[in-house]
């Protein structure tokens, strides 16, 4: 009797275990169905830069530029208007993208001014750090590193940084605060931050958003054979990181389905090793108290009403320190607000350095 009532248990085990087993399959699959409807949805939608060349460029010059920590970095250099003592701009990308982010302004400056794009270390063409994590202290060395062989010593330089560029401004700021008295003409800060990136919860309720924050520690613990697991299962699911690349990059009910794959594309290049040796840098970031170096330039903020990952509650806080600094907030635009709204954002930038570097 106890023999046939525990195969009967095992049985009835079985199948409660199978039941889920195929609930979760069905699960799955109708969410692969759904997503994979909705990506061919999205992009069968009239796309206004369904031609557009995106990470096409020319370059006059490339070059790789070391950092004191070893990280070669891939440096691209567009001349500006001959015989034009003008500023160089100098370009900072932001976390998973690479020199593409500034696609719109590299294309809309140019012949306007010089300018010098680079990618960040652990980004596009740039070599990765061979051990240990990434720091926003390193990252504001390497711009150092970068102004050092592109620009000379009495050469001006405007400073434009997208979300973790702005953070490597800052560091540079408080690395070099004489920088911002003698070179740094002006700085353009894109959805960034000064701090409490810990904090954001990504458009989420809180009760929800905060059980991201135990789970960071194991992120950042993974090592170079899960990461090749994780970042197969990324590839894997390419239209799920379409769909989150077209929720969190943007702020648009429907955004050119084109330049969410071209964002899409910069994402899913950066391994997720390197995303995890950045994310305890990125979340101790705290820089709001020592942006004093940045009181003596003039400087452009520019955020998106829509941006869940740097929101503009974190500009606000920016302007606290910098009240001189200039504000334009972006409506229904998102955290790369410079490609979702280019034609706002070049035209906020132009009229600023036109009246600040008159």
């Amino acid at each position: 009797m106890g023999t046939e009532v525990a195969r009967t248990n095992r049985k009835r085990k079985a199948g409660i275990v199978g039941a889920i087993v195929g609930l979760a399959a069905a699960g799955v699959a109708a969410g692969v169905a759904t997503e994979r409807y909705l990506v061919r949805r999205s992009k069968n939608a009239d796309d206004p830069y369904a031609d557009e060349e995106f990470g096409v460029w020319a370059a006059d010059e490339e070059l790789t530029v070391t950092t004191d920590d070893g990280i070669d970095l891939h440096v691209e250099i567009v001349d500006g208007p001959p015989g034009e003592d003008r500023p160089t701009l100098v370009f900072v990308h932001g976390f998973c993208l690479d020199m593409g982010t500034f696609h719109f302004q590299r294309k809309y400056f140019e012949g306007k001014y010089r300018m010098v794009i680079y990618d960040q270390p652990g980004h596009g063409k740039s070599g990765r750090l061979k051990k240990g994590e990434y720091t926003i202290d390193s990252l504001g060395a390497g711009l150092r590193a970068v102004l050092e062989a592109t620009c000379t010593n009495e050469e001006a330089v405007v400073l434009v940084g997208h979300s973790m560029g702005g953070m490597t401004i800052m560091a540079l700021a408080e690395q070099m605060p004489e920088l911002f008295e003698s070179r740094v003409a002006a700085c353009v800060l894109i959805s960034t931050s000064a701090g409490k990136l810990d904090t954001v919860t990504f458009g989420f309720p809180e009760v929800v958003a905060r059980f991201r924050r135990p789970l960071l520690p194991l992120v950042g613990l993974a090592g170079p054979i899960s990461s090749a697991v994780i970042d197969r299962g990324r590839r894997a699911s390419a239209d799920l990181a379409w769909l989150l690349t077209r929720r969190y990059g943007f702020g648009t009910t429907r955004p050119s389905p084109a330049l969410v794959s071209y964002v899409e594309r910069m994402n899913s290049t950066t391994s997720t090793e390197v995303i995890a040796r950045y994310l305890r840098t990125l979340y101790t970031h705290s820089r709001l108290l020592v942006l004093g170096p940045l009181q003596s330039v003039p400087v452009l903020l520019v955020c998106g009403d829509k941006d869940f990952l740097t929101p503009l509650d974190h500009t606000y806080e920016i302007t606290s320190v910098l009240p001189e600094a200039e504000l334009v907030i972006v409506p229904d635009a998102g955290h790369v607000v410079l490609l979702e709204h280019a034609d706002e954002v070049n035209d906020a930038m132009d009229t600023f350095l036109t009246k600040v570097l008159q």
